[in-house]
């Protein structure tokens, strides 16, 4: 008897602490890796791109980049392993070991979408020095409001219907378009010069390509719940990797 309820307490003390970690995934969006990596590194997956990766983990591209020695245009390849972590002196050994490793690989062909498909246009792309003036993705109910003390919200979430059009936030050039970070469903991420970026989640279809030049209140997109619960846009800009109020750059509703 006391067997039984030695095993019936272990039991929900395991369950108990399951869901305490369920939170993590539970609100929100996807910013982790595989368990059998350490946490320190990614490992590339097809389809990624720098920027990707360096907004899954809340980075700025270039920081990325640097801790890597990758250079423009940021080519990158599946299996390669990347530092997603400011390295430190202690780390030296281990960066130097790393870099070997990647030295090693080779690029992948993966049918219809290699790891870097926009890595041959974006190298020459140019960006205006203007000052940016944002509009609104698509106009609807505010269901959720940007937080800085909730990672999980790190932008507004807007209602609509789906299938309603999704329109480019400013001018820019595609830099993600697709489904792999866990969380967002089909996502667009638009570069719009060397500081700011915008991402448009959720969506029911995709309607521009990597490396695709953008303008400003162009249909990128049709509204969906792709990663979510119900039918809306996540929207985020993000300066220098950081996310920010997007209330504080779009226009007065």
């Amino acid at each position: 008897m006391r067997l039984v309820l030695y095993v019936s307490i272990l039991i929900a003390a395991v369950a108990i602490s399951a869901c305490g970690h369920k939170g993590t995934y539970s609100k929100g969006y996807y910013s982790g890796r595989a368990a059998r990596w350490p946490k320190e590194i990614h490992v590339v997956k097809p389809g990624e791109t720098l920027y990707s990766i360096a907004w899954q983990y809340g980075h700025d591209y270039r920081e990325v980049a640097r801790w890597n020695s990758i250079a423009r245009p940021y080519t990158i390849f599946p299996q390669q392993q990347l530092k997603v972590v400011k390295p430190s002196a202690l780390d030296k050994h281990k960066t130097t070991k790393l870099t070997k490793i990647n030295k090693s690989l080779r690029p992948v062909p993966i049918k219809n979408k290699p790891a870097n498909q926009h890595v041959k246009s974006t190298s020459k792309l140019r960006y205006t020095s203007q000052k940016l003036k944002w509009q609104w993705p698509v106009k609807g109910k505010i269901l959720g409001r940007f937080s800085n003390s909730d990672p999980g919200q790190k932008g507004i979430d807007i209602a609509g219907q789906k299938g309603q059009p999704i329109y480019a936030a400013e001018s820019g050039y595609v830099v993600y378009s697709g489904s792999g970070l866990r969380g967002y469903g089909e996502l667009i991420i638009v570069k719009h010069n060397e500081t700011f970026l915008s991402a448009y989640a959720h969506n029911q279809k995709l309607l521009v390509k990597e490396a695709q030049k953008v303008k400003k209140g162009e249909h990128i997109a049709a509204m969906g719940k792709t990663g979510t619960e119900r039918v809306k846009l996540h929207f985020e800009i993000r300066r220098n990797g950081i996310p920010v109020n997007p209330f504080k750059y779009l226009p007065k509703q």
